[in-house]
C-alpha cells in the first residue's frame, strides 16, 4: 500500500500529528493510498518555506517557468490513460470523464505556460513630451491553493499552473477525498523540473489545514473552489487581512428548450449535462426548462433515454453513470431526494440508491428525474448529483426568468433555431457561461470560467483572466525628458 507523507520543500515529511488517512475507491471501497493528515504547524512550515523561496521563483525568467509547465503537460500525455484511470478510481466519474479530466490538465498546462512569453501589460502615451507609460504583471507572493473532489487534476492544475507561470509560490491544499490524484500531480511537477520550496502540499482537514492557509497573514491570496457556505466563510476571514480571493462556488444551471429546438440534440445535452459526473459537477444541468408546445414529447425522450442508462464500475467503457464521490455526497442526495417528494413533486424516474449486487459496496443512486414546480427547494438549492427538475414555461421570457430566479449563475444552455432567441438568451441569462445548442458543461480552457450572483465574488479561471487571479498590476512611468515635468499642473 502506497503512503505519502506531506510534499514541503521537494521532499515527502511524515504530519507532525503522526496521524493519517485513506483514500477510497467510492465504486468499492477499496483502499487506494495513505495520506498523512497535516496539522496547523506543519501548514506553517509549509508556508515558511515557499516565504523562503518566493525571491528566487519570481526572478526565474517566465518563459523558463513555462517550459516546465510544458514538461510536465508532455509527461501527463505520456500517462494519461494511468491518470484516467487513477481519478476514476479514486472519484467515481466514468472511465472516459477520468481521461478527459486529465487531458483538460494538460490543455490548461500547454495553454498557460505561453503566458510565460506574454504576461501582458498595456503601454500608452503620456500626457507630458519625453515619457512613457506602461503596466507590468507582477506576483503576489505566497498563495494558497484549496482545491475540490469532483476534478482532482483538472481543478488544481488550472489553479497550480496559473499562479507558478505568474512567479508566485504555493501552499496546495487537496481535497480529503482525491489526495492521491493531487500526489501524482506534485511528482510530475517535481519530475519536469519545478524548483524546490515552490510548490508545497499540504493534506488534511478543512478545519485545520484549510483555517490555517486562509487566517496565516504570510498568505497574500486565496484561491477557492466549493461550496457557498465554505467560501462565504474564507471570503470573510481572508478579507480582514485585505487577502486577495478568488471563489468558484456552487450552480444551479438551466437548459432551455425551445418549441423549435432540435430535441433529439436536446436531449442528448441534458442526459451528458445531468448526469456526467453522476451530477457531481459545479456546471452540472439539475434544471430542464422546457416551452409548453414540446413539453410532452421532451419528456417522453427524456425519460426513455434515462431508463437506457447504465450504472455501475466506472472502470467499464459500457458504464454511463458512476457512483457518488462519498457516503456524504450520497446521503446529501437522498436527503434532496425526500424533499422533493414532501414538497409534492412528481417522481417520474429514480429517486433511490441502488440496491443488491453490484451496488452493494459503493454509493451508487440512480439517474433521477422529477416534474417540478418553479420555487420548489429541487429548483432553486444545489444538490450535486444526479438530481433533474424538468419544468414547462409558456414562452421565451418565462423562460429566462425562470432560469433567473435562484441565487447562482454559473452556466446556462439554450437550445433553439432561432438565431434572434439565441443572441437575446446570451444577453439575458444570469450567467459567466452560456451554451447555445449544447449542454451546461464542456468549458473549454482557453476562454474564462466563472460566475454571477452567489458563484463566485467577480474572479474567472483559464482563459486570459487567469493570470489576473494571481498577479498584481504595477503602473510604470519613465521621464526621459531631463526636467521636473508636472503631470496635470499647468502653471
Amino acid at each position: 500500500m502506497k503512503e505519502y507523507g506531506l510534499y514541503i520543500n521537494g521532499g515527502w515529511v511524515k504530519a507532525s500529528s503522526g496521524k493519517t488517512f485513506e483514500s477510497k475507491n467510492p465504486a468499492n471501497g477499496e483502499t487506494l493510498a495513505i495520506f498523512s493528515e497535516g496539522t496547523r504547524e506543519d501548514v506553517v512550515k509549509a508556508i515558511e518555506v515557499a516565504r523562503k523561496t518566493f525571491p528566487k521563483w519570481r526572478g526565474f525568467p517566465p518563459p523558463k517557468r513555462g517550459e516546465i509547465l510544458l514538461r510536465a503537460a508532455a509527461i501527463m500525455r505520456q500517462r494519461k490513460d494511468e491518470l484516467g484511470v487513477l481519478v476514476t478510481q479514486e472519484m467515481g466519474k466514468v472511465i472516459a470523464e477520468g481521461k478527459g479530466d486529465v487531458q483538460e490538465a494538460i490543455d490548461f498546462l500547454e495553454y498557460i505556460a505561453g503566458e510565460g512569453r506574454r504576461l501582458l501589460g498595456e503601454t500608452t502615451p503620456s500626457e507630458l513630451p519625453d515619457k512613457i507609460c506602461f503596466t507590468l504583471r507582477q506576483p503576489i507572493g505566497v498563495v494558497g491553493c484549496i482545491t475540490p473532489w469532483n476534478f482532482p487534476t483538472a481543478v488544481p492544475c488550472w489553479k497550480l499552473g496559473a499562479a507558478l507561470i505568474s512567479g508566485n509560490t504555493i501552499v496546495y491544499k487537496p481535497a480529503t477525498l482525491t489526495p492521491f490524484c493531487a500526489a501524482r500531480l506534485v511528482e510530475i511537477l517535481e519530475e519536469a523540473g519545478l524548483p524546490p520550496g515552490v510548490l508545497n502540499m499540504v493534506t488534511g482537514p478543512a478545519s485545520i489545514v484549510g483555517e490555517e492557509i486562509v487566517q496565516n497573514p504570510l498568505i497574500r491570496a486565496v484561491s477557492f473552489t466549493g461550496s457557498v457556505e465554505a467560501g462565504v466563510d474564507i471570503y470573510s476571514k481572508a478579507s480582514r487581512m485585505l487577502k486577495r480571493v478568488g471563489l468558484e462556488l456552487g450552480g444551479k444551471n438551466p437548459q432551455i428548450i425551445m418549441q423549435d429546438a432540435n430535441l433529439e440534440l436536446a436531449v442528448e445535452g441534458v442526459l451528458f449535462g445531468a448526469f456526467g459526473t453522476a451530477g457531481q459537477r459545479c456546471t452540472a444541468t439539475s434544471r430542464l426548462i422546457v416551452q409548453e408546445k414540446v413539453y410532452g414529447e421532451v419528456k417522453e425522450r427524456l425519460l426513455s433515454r434515462t431508463q437506457a442508462r447504465e450504472v455501475g464500475d466506472p472502470l467499464d467503457p459500457k458504464v454511463d453513470v458512476g457512483p457518488l464521490a462519498s457516503k456524504e455526497q450520497e446521503e446529501k442526495v437522498l436527503k434532496y431526494i425526500a424533499i422533493g417528494k414532501e414538497e409534492g413533486a412528481n417522481l417520474l424516474y429514480g429517486g433511490m440508491k441502488l440496491p443488491g449486487g453490484k451496488y452493494d459496496r459503493g454509493f451508487f443512486s440512480a439517474p433521477t428525474i422529477f416534474e417540478a414546480r418553479h420555487g420548489m427547494r429541487i429548483t432553486k438549492e444545489e444538490i450535486f448529483g444526479p438530481v433533474l427538475s424538468l419544468m414547462k414555461v409558456k414562452d421565451f421570457e418565462e423562460a429566462i426568468s425562470v432560469a433567473n430566479d435562484v441565487p447562482y449563475g454559473l452556466s446556462s444552455s439554450i437550445y433553439t433555431s432561432n438565431v434572434n432567441l439565441a443572441f437575446r438568451a446570451m444577453q439575458n441569462l444570469e450567467a459567466g457561461v452560456t451554451y447555445i445548442n449544447a449542454p451546461t458543461i464542456g468549458a473549454e480552457v482557453h476562454l474564462p470560467f466563472g460566475g454571477v450572483k452567489n458563484t463566485g465574488n467577480g474572479t474567472r479561471e483559464a482563459g486570459t483572466e487567469a493570470i489576473h487571479e494571481f498577479t498584481e498590476v504595477k503602473s510604470v512611468f519613465v521621464d526621459y525628458s531631463g526636467r521636473l515635468q508636472k503631470a496635470q499642473i499647468t502653471e
